[in-house]
């Protein structure tokens, strides 16, 4: 007993200290001083003003500022750097970065060793890249809202969200315009975007061998490409829309044994999806609304299932550039076409009657453009009579044994539209910056 307080007074002085609340006025080197001379666990407080000068985070504690506090970098390299675990910046507007491709300026960078990073509700305004993951784990990135540079060349601009090797990162609910892509996702693996509103963008997101993640419930808007997955495996895309984006709404390219799955894209896009040497993907439930074409279907892509989806209004339904047949449902359900005159005498929702959406003339004019002229020809039609009621003649192509008589239908809510609407024929300018999304080795 006579040792008991003793134990206490040293277990007491083993426990850290409690985490402290500063508060830091908005004075030049300030909050520098501040953050040396923090201890962790710390809150430091940022008043209402400017706090000017590049700062690095390396200790675990919280930056919280309040309405109107702004950390400016003055055009020099990074302006916050986060260099330890358990970080939090929030409630901060964040400008001024370098506009050094090579060193990756951004306006927070998340570096390798800061793991369980939280950036959440600031302001991360004209800066080159706007949160910079790079290496740090389990990151947590939400309600932030981001605006690029507007540089006339857009290859030239930074990335909305860099996510580089950093497993477990969480994107979610986040606003992104202008700058580059709104998320770019390189080598990394087990990340998770949710939620984010996209704008005035190259790709709204934009996958580069990164692996066993997902993209769901995010909204592409007048983007130059929606969601762009490409060398990576097993990504969900589900539940997204691409609205009055231009050239695709969802591309695969090199992607193998992903799920999308509840995408909309309508509004004008030249391709609503395209799958290039993509395999053994499941895609189905999706609508695809008003493109110059519903899918293009190239590259010796194989073994991937499509069903239940929604192919409405596109001018083209189906570009399949191959001879092989390829059957377009599963386990006795096909897909919705608008331009299937078809009947349901059963009323089981599926058509009666089997549906081609290519034919031999469909290949002559994919490889022979000027033959268009011809179309009306009298030769012409004679040869697609003879296709329809002679079916052995067609040539390989998509097949579907089983289309559907009712179409999915994706709600799109009315905040949403507005956005949409102001986009409307934006393409149709001719204004495509410097950007050519079918040469995929510039991506």
């Amino acid at each position: 007993m006579k040792q008991l307080p003793a134990l206490i007074v040293s277990l007491l002085l083993s426990l850290p200290a409690l985490a402290g609340e500063v508060a830091v006025a908005p004075e030049p080197g300030a909050l520098q001083r501040a953050i040396a001379g923090a201890s962790p666990g710390d809150v430091l407080t940022l008043g209402t003003g400017r706090y000017p000068g590049s700062v690095t985070i390396d200790r675990p504690l919280s930056l919280i500022g309040a309405q109107g506090a702004e950390i400016d970098g003055g055009g020099q390299g990074t302006v916050v750097t986060i260099a330890a675990s358990d970080v939090t910046v929030r409630g901060l507007t964040v400008t001024g970065s370098g506009m050094n491709g090579q060193d990756t300026d951004a306006g927070i960078k998340i570096l390798k060793g800061a793991d369980r990073a939280r950036v959440e509700d600031n302001r991360v305004i004209g800066n080159l890249h706007g949160i910079d993951i790079h290496g740090g784990k389990d990151a947590q990135v939400a309600g932030n809202t981001i605006e690029g540079t507007r540089n006339p060349r857009m290859n030239d601009r930074g990335n909305g969200i860099y996510v580089w090797n950093s497993p477990g990162a969480v994107v979610a609910e986040n606003s992104v315009r202008w700058g580059r892509d709104g998320i770019f996702a390189n080598a990394s693996r087990e990340n998770v975007f949710r939620g984010n509103l996209f704008r005035d963008l190259r790709f709204a997101v934009h996958y580069m061998y990164t692996n066993d993640s997902e993209v769901t419930g995010n909204t592409s808007i007048g983007n130059h490409l929606g969601y762009a997955i490409m060398f990576s495996n097993k990504i969900s895309v589900k539940d997204n829309l691409s609205l009055g984006d231009r050239s695709n709404g969802v591309m695969l390219n090199y992607a193998n044994n992903a799920d999308i799955s509840g995408n909309l894209v309508r509004g004008g896009a030249l391709k609503c999806l395209f799958i290039y040497n993509a395999h053994k993907n499941l895609i189905y439930q999706n609508r695809f609304e008003g493109c110059g074409i519903g899918i293009h279907f190239t590259a010796g892509s194989e073994r991937n299932v499509l069903t239940e989806n929604s192919f409405v209004g596109n001018r083209e339904q189906v570009k399949y550039v191959g001879t092989k047949h390829v059957e377009w449902s599963f386990e006795g359900r096909g897909n919705y076409w608008s331009d299937h005159p078809a009947f349901d005498l059963n009323g089981d929702d599926i058509a009666d009657s089997v549906f081609r959406p290519n034919d031999l003339m469909d290949h002559i004019l994919w490889s022979q453009p000027a033959a268009a002229l011809l179309t009306g020809a009298p030769a012409v039609q004679l040869v697609r009579w003879s296709q329809k009621n002679f079916p052995a003649t067609l040539p390989g192509g998509v097949l579907d044994s089983f289309p559907l008589m009712t179409p999915v239908t994706i709600p799109v809510p009315p905040e949403v539209a507005a956005m949409e609407a102001e986009v409307a024929g934006r393409w149709a300018q001719g204004s495509y910056d410097d950007f050519d999304v079918e040469n995929l080795g510039t991506h």
